[in-house]
């Protein structure tokens, strides 16, 4: 029987859509299925304020009657405008190994893009930088993050055979926590930035000491991540959202936040969590009704790995050491939990400072990802 696809229009077909990646990778060890709840959120034009700058579509590939594969087509207009390009991206994809349906998929997200006047097919991408991106080409034998995608090995296979080549890589590196604790230089380091820069860490118990900075910490986030691939500001409501979303899910001590002396501004932060990644396993997608059991208990362990969920500096203060005093503050932190390692998540290849704040500790590349890219005009 021949490949059929369906654009997804109701409530209905974008549950399916959703509940696909975790039916396809069921028995998988590596794969973290998402909630199925917030990606519902994810794609409701109503909840999501992604839609102020973002249109998409869906499309479901069945084949003998079953569902066989899943692909979204997203137009950020805000990046393409930043970056004066025409592009679409491709996002949420999966499928089963199978030419055909493959082909299909993202024949209908290709025809859909070059009709709002497209002329090139990025991704996997989301709708912005906190959505996940980026498909694994190394690493398919490691256990995967909460922030991360994970795939099969035939998906990166299938991407070149359609002609789709590398437009940019990510990596991740396991960052060993040094048990003799802080490195000298860097608590050398942090001391000269404090003074020569008029700077302090800020340390928060609950959530009402650290929402005056919240709006500050995104605004940094802009800043700091503007000049990288794809990436677009969010805007006021876009921080509105993932406030609300990421807040009340935060290991405080795992916390560290730079602000400048003379206005309280952030500088530059830190936001780590105990792996989440056991415990969405056995949540199986579902938050509700044993799921969020497992995951309070792992945001309340003492991790053997965290995960480094968001870092950012100010561009002004990049390459100055102030990340040295965010290091500063975490790694005694880490060592009395009994942390062993830290997740980096993804790494732009081309990001050279990022990388090169982990020269001090003991690292390893185990996983890398990719955003692949087409001309379809």
């Amino acid at each position: 029987m021949s490949v059929i696809i369906k654009e997804v229009v109701t409530k209905k077909e974008l549950e399916k859509f959703v509940k696909f990646n975790i039916d396809l990778y069921k028995d998988n060890p590596y794969q973290i299925p998402g909630l199925i709840e917030e990606e519902m959120v994810t794609h409701d034009r109503e909840k999501n304020p992604a839609f102020e700058v973002c249109e998409a579509t869906y499309f479901l590939a069945y084949k003998d009657g079953e569902i066989a594969g899943r692909i979204a087509g997203i137009i950020n207009k805000n990046s393409n405008e930043t970056w004066k390009q025409k592009r679409a991206r491709f996002g949420f994809v999966d499928f089963i190994d199978d030419t055909e349906v493959v082909d299909a998929l993202f024949k209908a997200v290709s025809d859909w893009a070059k009709e709002k006047g497209m002329e090139e097919l990025q991704g996997p991408m989301g709708y912005t930088d906190m959505d996940h991106e980026g498909m694994l080409v190394e690493g398919f034998d490691q256990l995967g993050t909460m922030a991360t995608i994970y795939n099969y090995p035939y998906y990166p296979k299938h991407m070149e055979r359609m002609g789709f080549t590398k437009d940019q890589d990510w990596r991740e590196f396991k960052i060993f926590v040094p048990r003799e604790g802080v490195p000298e230089k860097h608590l050398r380091i942090g001391e000269i930035v404090k003074r020569k820069y008029g700077l302090s860490i800020r340390k928060f118990k609950n959530k009402k000491e650290i929402m005056p900075y919240a709006h500050k910490l995104f605004n940094t986030l802009n800043e700091a991540y503007a000049p990288l691939y794809g990436f677009s500001k969010l805007t006021p409501k876009q921080i509105d959202y993932y406030i609300n979303m990421y807040i009340p899910m935060l290991r405080y001590d795992l916390v560290t936040i730079v602000t400048r002396d003379k206005d309280d501004e952030v500088v530059a932060f830190g936001i780590s969590l105990p792996s989440l990644s056991r415990a969405m396993q056995k949540a199986k997608g579902h938050l509700f009704p044993f799921g969020w059991i497992y995951l309070l208990k792992a945001l309340k362990s003492k991790p053997k790995v965290v995960d480094l969920y968001l870092m950012g500096v100010l561009p002004e203060y990049q390459s100055k050491g102030v990340n040295a005093l965010l290091f500063n503050d975490l790694i005694p932190i880490y060592n009395r939990l009994g942390v062993e390692y830290a997740e980096s998540n993804p790494e732009l290849e081309t990001n050279n400072a990022v990388q090169a704040q982990w020269d001090y500790f003991k690292r390893e590349h185990h996983k890398t990802r990719r955003a692949y890219i087409k001309n379809i005009g």
